[in-house]
């Protein structure tokens, strides 16, 4: 009996160890996420110096350094801003891979054409879709951003009424709204926490939320600084104004969503048909891919294809 009770004490003892120093494991961790997403938020300004006494040459090679940077720059801001936790690296792997897995289908393909043409084609397609998801889901994240900013506006407005200053607010709706808006208004109260100037930090919040609503929000806080009134009233009514264009936004997008699945069936059904012939019978297609007369017939009618799909989108695309 009493080598059983040392035993059991012993594994009770052990898994009460094991869940306290796996406990602080967690709080530590979650202190050092904190931390980290804090030092994110600090941006170092960079200087840039201008050389007036270059040569030529060097200067082309480096203007076209700034153009492979300036589209390295936009390419991590898509990253950045679609909320992927991605890198520049890894989509240009997936891109690399998605290419050679393209090529293998497309020369597998049964179709009346050579090989390596059908490989082009396959894998250009292919290597397009990471770069596709990026922006997918940049536009979906934006989206939503958008949806949550006047809820985010009410809560300020609400807690500026209640007597907490702008910057207590912000702390106050980075806590409670949640993702994705809720970690850009922390970042933007941690800016402001280590002592970023305000104008410096909406500006970088502006960067990161490239929505048209977020810079009328940076432009009212700063006209109230400058000219002064209350801001809760002002966020409230820029609140009701964000409501009500997305209301009509959501009209409109519902009116026109005939023309858009118009266009969509009229792109979809050719391809979707040569496809199938292909397929079935391919033979029957030969003549459009050998015959001179038919390359011709094809590329016009892929021309003409590209652009009443391009018209039709441009009709039925309103702005708000």
């Amino acid at each position: 009996m009493i080598a059983l009770a040392i035993i059991s004490f012993l594994v009770v003892l052990g898994a009460l160890m094991l869940a306290i120093s796996s406990g602080l494991r967690f709080f530590e961790a979650q202190r050092r996420r904190q931390l980290v997403s804090v030092l994110k938020t600090v941006n170092e300004i960079e200087e840039t110096h201008v050389e007036l006494l270059i040569d030529p040459s060097q200067r082309r090679n480096a203007e076209q350094t700034s153009g492979l940077k300036a589209i390295y720059e936009n390419v991590n801001k898509l990253i950045s801003e679609s909320g992927l936790d991605w890198t520049f690296t890894k989509l240009v792997t997936l891109t690399i891979a998605a290419c050679a897995v393209g090529c293998t289908l497309g020369v597998l393909v049964p179709f009346e054409s050579p090989a390596i043409a059908r490989g082009l084609v396959g894998g250009t397609v292919f290597a397009t879709l990471p770069l596709m998801y990026v922006r997918k889901a940049r536009t979906k994240r934006l989206d939503a951003m958008e949806a949550q900013l006047p809820d985010a506006l009410d809560f300020l407005a609400r807690s500026m009424r209640a007597g907490h200053a702008f910057t207590i607010s912000l702390e106050m709706v980075g806590e409670e709204i949640h993702e994705p808006l809720g970690p850009e208004f922390r970042a933007l109260f941690n800016e402001q926490n280590l002592g970023a100037s305000l104008d410096r930090s909406l500006a970088n919040f502006g960067k990161r939320v490239p929505l048209g609503d977020v810079r009328f929000f940076a432009s009212a806080v700063l006209l109230q600084r400058q000219t002064g009134g209350n801001l809760g009233e002002v966020l409230g009514r820029l609140s009701h104004i964000i409501r009500e264009r997305f209301r009509l936004k959501g009209q409109i997008k519902a009116t026109s969503a005939h023309g858009r699945l118009t266009a969509t069936i009229l792109t979809i059904l050719p391809v979707a048909t040569v496809a199938g012939l292909a397929l079935t019978s391919p033979t029957y297609l030969k003549p459009l891919f050998t015959d001179p007369l038919g390359r011709k017939l094809v590329v016009a009618g892929v021309s003409f294809m590209g652009l009443g799909n391009y018209f039709i989108r441009r009709i039925v695309r309103i702005k708000v």
